[in-house]
């Protein structure tokens, strides 16, 4: 998505214009003010290196201008952004003591004025307070709790709450420990005199312990005839409820009374009841009666190889600490990391850690817990921009993620500042979640999924986001294009201005399948059920409903496997379980077999040899692909997935393909040419997260119009497919192509390609220059998309331009929402929103917006 570290000037210009949005974010401090008949005006220093000028006119203007002169430089000439009537500007490079001269020309009714000048010092912002920190500290209570409340910033007060909501200067002034005799959540923040307030620090409080999950005997699994299966919970004198079809039980549910039978497959699920004690998570146990597992029996407790490290919490934290660092060290560099073949897990039992992890290039951090609560990190699972290459923006973040952990941010906020390929799943964070840099540079786009936040979620600086199926305490920022669906806590719809798109449910999503330990220490991996009109995070009351397959059905891919090595394991009817590492095809892997898991963990990576297409489904049941890599070969391949052959006509509603957190990469590390890198043929697939990335950097050599070639990320000929989060960036020709009917988009993020080197040799009809970006197809009548957004950064021609960025037939069933053009540096041009509608791409990387179509 970004330009290359060793391309600076065109790293930073291409988002100049996002500072407004940063704004409200930062702590502020005034600096000089006056005032005239016909307008304010002031500068506010917005950080060490940063000063926002405001000018607001008594009359409403239609344009205002600001020139400054910073000491020893040269004049400087801007177009203000009006924000609500207040016309803002930020200075950068600043630091303190430098002097700026500063002067305006505005529009009052016609004629122009200029003002006199002004001037401004640039100071030093002071240290917000320190957050405040909780005694005891959050977590499950058999009894009440007196907790303690304090900040390491002496002379400071403290305000809080205990009903969840956010403090403020004139909530509860805390004077002494305070009772917390039943669950609540308390906030506190910190003020004083002089310095920006704290930030805000939350500590949840569950009091009264919960009665242990039921377990199954026999456990769930695959079994040749009907099972009769017995319920118990740890919990002495609990009552138990529990459900065949799969639903989820309450305490109106069927009340377990002795063994049940069990005669045909179905999913068991079960809570445990106590009076005085909090309701036990949900258990569940699937049965698959009368089908033969296939798979020749693998192991229980495989080896997952050399580059997954797995932790116990009976490991010093000096230990883990020195292996997170190491693989840190190895995988950080942006200029050397970014391209190389280094692929990392890091896999935590279940208990509680002391640890600080953060994370790089091809790294996944995750939890082997059943549920997210299960793995405790006292600490930070962290992303930032990390080195000095970066200059403090972390455009190129890319391929990394975390899943399945509660962390308890060591100083109430954890930090995950991506762009693109980074899944944040499953996570439980018990504070706030930052999506940007700690610098407030620039940040590109992510994925949140299945997570809770039980503070503030701070987008700042992130160009774009989506959120699915989680939950929020609140949410603060946007810049171009923030969509949110079945998110509790998120902003209501109000694009453009926020750009914030949200739909109240998710129309079908299932989470992804992943690793987790059970309590006799064997591997097994959960498959959540699918959910329809879904609203929070699976296991937002209780466990995640679905199904667990043991690891001996699983064959672990490692270094050595070859093509043929896991076709005969996918022919034995085996799932795969990819560690982390490079894999060399010399022949298409073929998923044959309904229902089966191809998992990945450290970005497995898969690279077609002679040509050859990656990996191909069949028109199947129920196949899940996560986390897996796929990297275009040197001999151009037709396509690098297909789900699916051409003309396939079965319906998949009930038991869909899902793909998630599937990327695709053409050039970049090599040289890599495929004509299409996703080709979905079936009907009913969920496309949940994919970057499909035709390189606009990388090692020399493997990037470049000529260099690396690719014509279309996706394209779609199945009907009722549904994506939600997609990312497709800088193919040659169309980047999406959506030819099925009934199809649905939430979330898209494009870039056209930066390296068109002229106009005649992008055309995609006589007379229509350029590609659009998403073309639905001429014969389709129903196809719906909510929050979409393209930007050209024509870098190496910026006379070119192209007509529009979506073109769709103009039919009542074709409808989009909430769409946004930018010219990020106004290196050429977008003509139009979509088809004949919407304005020209603006200066100053502007966007150029548009609310519905038609």
């Amino acid at each position: 998505m970004i330009p290359s570290p060793h391309s600076p000037a065109r790293r930073r210009s291409r988002l100049a214009a996002l500072a407004l949005a940063v704004f409200a974010a930062l702590p502020a401090v005034t600096g000089i003010a006056a005032a005239e008949a016909d307008y304010t005006q002031a500068v506010t220093q917005v950080d060490a290196t940063q000063a926002r000028i405001d000018f607001r006119p008594t009359t409403a203007a239609l344009y205002v201008d600001v020139h400054y002169i910073a000491t020893g430089a040269g004049q400087q000439n801007f177009r203000m952004t009006n924000n609500a009537g207040t016309w803002q500007k930020t200075v950068g490079s600043l630091t303190a003591g430098t002097v700026l001269d500063y002067w305006f020309t505005y529009e009052k009714s016609g004629p122009q004025y200029d003002t006199p000048h002004f001037s401004y010092t640039h100071g030093n912002v002071s240290s917000p307070v320190a957050t405040p920190t909780f005694t005891p500290g959050a977590g499950t209570y058999s009894t009440a709790q007196t907790v303690t409340i304090s900040t390491a910033t002496s002379g400071a007060t403290i305000r809080y709450t205990v009903d969840g909501s956010t403090p403020t200067a004139s909530s509860t002034l805390y004077s002494g420990p305070i009772s917390v005799p039943s669950s609540r959540t308390v906030k506190a923040i910190g003020l004083k005199s002089g310095q920006p307030n704290s930030a805000v620090a939350t500590a949840a409080y569950v009091i009264g312990a919960a009665v242990a999950t039921p377990t199954f005997s026999p456990a769930g699994g695959q079994y040749a005839s009907g099972q009769t299966v017995t319920i118990s919970s740890a919990t002495s004198g609990s009552t138990i409820r529990y459900t065949v079809d799969g639903s989820t039980p309450t305490a109106s549910s069927t009340l377990y009374s002795g063994p049940i039978s069990v005669p045909s497959s179905r999913t068991v699920n079960a809570i445990a009841l106590k009076s005085g004690l909090a309701n036990s998570s949900v258990g569940s146990a699937t049965y698959t009666i009368g089908t033969s597992a296939g798979c020749p029996t693998q192991s229980d407790t495989p080896n997952f190889g050399p580059n997954t490290r797995i932790f116990d919490p009976s490991m010093s934290s000096a230990t883990i600490q020195a292996q997170l660092d190491a693989d840190f060290n190895a995988q950080k560099d942006t200029i050397t990391a970014q391209m190389a073949d280094r692929r990392v897990a890091h896999l935590f039992k279940p208990g509680t850690y002391s640890v600080h992890d953060d994370v790089g290039y091809y790294t996944s951090v995750a939890g082997l817990g059943r549920n997210p609560g299960d793995v405790v990190i006292n600490g930070d699972i962290t992303v930032d921009a990390f080195n000095e290459s970066d200059k403090g923006v972390a455009l190129q973040n890319f391929w990394r993620s975390a899943e399945n952990m509660a962390v308890n941010p060591s100083s109430g906020s954890n930090r995950w500042a991506v762009a693109q390929a980074a899944p944040f799943r499953r996570m439980d964070i018990r504070g706030n979640l930052q999506l940007y840099p700690a610098s407030y540079g620039f940040a590109s786009g992510g994925y949140i999924a299945d997570t809770k936040v039980s503070g503030q979620t701070s987008s700042v600086s992130q160009q774009q986001w989506y959120t699915r199926d989680s939950n929020l305490g609140s949410w603060a920022g946007g810049v171009w294009n923030m969509v949110f669906s079945g998110t509790p806590g998120a902003p209501p719809t109000a694009f453009p201005n926020p750009p914030h798109t949200n739909l109240a449910t998710t129309p079908v999503s299932r989470d992804v399948p992943y690793l987790y330990i059970d309590s006799a220490g064997k591997y097994r991996v959960f498959q959540p059920s699918l959910r329809t009109n879904a609203s929070g995070a699976s296991w937002a009351n209780g466990s995640t409903p679905g199904t667990s397959l043991p690891m001996s059905q699983f064959y672990v891919v490692k270094a050595g496997d070859t093509a043929s090595s896991i076709n005969s394991a996918l022919a034995a009817g085996c799932h795969l379980f990819f560690t982390p590492g490079i894999y060399h095809l010399d022949r298409t892997l073929n998923v044959t077999k309904a229902d089966t898991v191809v998992l990945g963990i450290g970005y497995p990576t898969l690279i077609p040899d002679n040509g050859v297409n990656a990996m191909q489904v069949a028109d199947v049941d129920g196949v899940r692909i996560k986390g897996i890599l796929f990297d275009a070969g040197t001999t151009n391949s037709a396509a690098l997935l297909t789900v699916g052959p051409a003309g396939s006509n079965a319906g998949h509603a009930s038991n869909p393909t899902t793909l998630q957190d599937v990327f695709f990469r053409i050039g970049g590390a090599i040289a890599g040419k495929a004509t299409t890198s996703l080709v979905v043929n079936s009907h009913d697939v969920v496309i949940d997260h994919i970057w499909a990335w035709r390189a606009d950097h990388g090692n020399a050599g493997t990037w470049g119009w000529t260099q690396a070639t690719g014509d279309t990320g996706l394209i779609v000929n199945g009907n009722n497919v549904l994506a939600t989060g997609l990312f497709v960036e800088h193919y040659q020709k169309h980047q999406v192509i959506w030819n099925g009917q009934g199809g649905r988009t939430i979330f898209y993020q494009n870039e056209m390609p930066y390296d068109v080197p002229d106009q005649a040799s992008w055309m995609s009809a006589p007379g229509v220059n350029g590609y659009a970006a998403y073309k639905v197809g001429n014969n389709v009548t129903t196809h719906e998309a909510w929050g979409l957004g393209s930007y050209c950064f024509f870098n190496v021609n910026p006379s070119v331009s192209s007509y529009h960025a979506f073109e769709v037939p103009n039919t009542s069933g074709v409808r989009f929402h909430n769409m946004a053009t930018v010219s990020l540096n106004y290196q050429g041009l977008i003509t139009r929103v979509i088809n004949d509608a919407g304005g020209v791409t603006q200066p100053g990387t502007v966007p150029s917006n548009l609310v519905n179509y038609p």
